[in-house]
Order: C-alpha cells, then structure tokens, then sequence
C-alpha cells in the first residue's frame, strides 16, 4: 500500500505541485505590473543585463575577502548537487524510464563520490555560516532553514537509496524528494529559476541610469 502511494499517487501530486506552482510563480513575475520608467535613458538596459548576470558569478573584489569561504562553499553546494541530480547513474536511468524517454552516459562511481562530497560539505558549510554569522542569522527566515535542512534530507536518503536491494530505503528517498518538490515553489528554493531573471533585471535597471553596478 505505501509503496503504491509514494510510486504512484503522491509521485504525480508532487509533480503537478511542482510544475503548476513553478510556472504559476514565473507567470506572476512575468506579468507583474510595473511603473513606467520615463527617465532618460544615460546608458544600455541590455548591456547592463548580461553584464549583470556574468559578473555576479565571481565577487567584487572589495568584499571577496570576507564572503571568500561562502563563495566556494556555494559553488561547491550547487554544482555538487547539479552532477548528483543529472549525471548520477541512478537518476540517468530514472530519467530515462520515466520522464524523458532517452538518457545520456552517467557519471562513474568515483565521480558521484566526490560531487556528493562537494554537495553535503557545501550545504553545511552554507548552513553553519547562516547560523553562526550574526548578520545572516538575523535575516534568515524559517524558510531558509526548512528548505535547507529539507534537501539535505533528500541527498542523505539518496546515499541511502543506493543500497538498491532494500525497498524501503528507495521509498523513503522518493517520499522526500516528493516532499521537497511540493516546497520547491513556495520556497527560497524558487532561486532555481528566479535568479537569471532578477540579475538581469538589476542589471537593465542600473544599466539604463548608466551606473557602473
């Protein structure tokens, strides 16, 4: 019955949350009703969007000292959990059997290995310097507290679910992965997909005025 429940019914529930919510998020920004800017234009809005979006990838260099460790722990975090969601031989195979109909070649074991080292160090280092540092912990929300405890919840399950013989531990995997797409877009993990757009937009908006941001 429970097996019934997470392979099935709460597996599509989750996705129509998922998909519903985000494109329900991305619509709202979209046709968000804005003011007019009749400023005159001193600069390029379009320059000052990809200038915006590439140079936001590194730091500036006077603040790069003091967020050095939350830069490359970031790093670490997400290009540790892109490998692990696309590449792990796992997902590969899940991806191909159930959602897209093709596949392409999975990373080898001791790859997986090392991106999901990079991926839990980085949540935790991400985490802790949240906690410990007064300035983020004094803005933090509850939400960005759930949302990281919630994913690393779901890779610690995933290392679990590589014992592929035990059913109960895959369930256990998918249930949260199921749990953690119905968050997903009402969630700071909206970042996902926002982040391009308000870079960009940052950017256009500095860009137009002319200023050097």
């Amino acid at each position: 019955m429970i097996e019934y429940l997470v392979d099935g019914p709460l597996w599509y529930f989750s996705l129509a949350v998922f998909g519903i919510g985000v494109l329900w998020q991305l619509t709202s920004i979209v046709f968000a009703r804005s003011k007019t800017d009749l400023s005159v234009a001193r600069g390029s809005a379009t320059g000052g969007a990809w200038r915006n979006v590439f140079s936001r990838f590194l730091p500036h260099p006077e603040i790069a000292p003091q967020i050095g460790v939350q830069v490359v722990a970031g790093y670490m975090f997400h290009l540790g959990l892109f490998a692990l969601l696309f590449f792990a031989a796992p997902h590969v195979l899940f991806l191909q059997e159930n959602l897209l109909g093709f596949g392409w070649t999975p990373m080898p074991h001791w790859a997986f290995i090392v991106a999901s080292q990079f991926a839990f160090l980085g949540l935790i280092v991400l985490w802790l310097r949240r906690m410990l540092n007064p300035v983020s912990r004094l803005i933090s929300t509850l939400d960005d507290h759930i949302a990281a405890i919630l994913t690393f919840i779901v890779m610690l399950t995933g290392c679990f679910a590589l014992l592929e013989g035990s059913t109960a531990l895959r369930l256990l995997h998918r249930f949260t992965v199921e749990l953690w797409l119905i968050y997903f877009p009402f969630s700071a993990l909206m970042h996902t997909f926002t982040f391009l757009p308000s870079r960009a937009f940052t950017g256009a908006w500095f860009g137009r005025r002319g200023i050097d941001a």
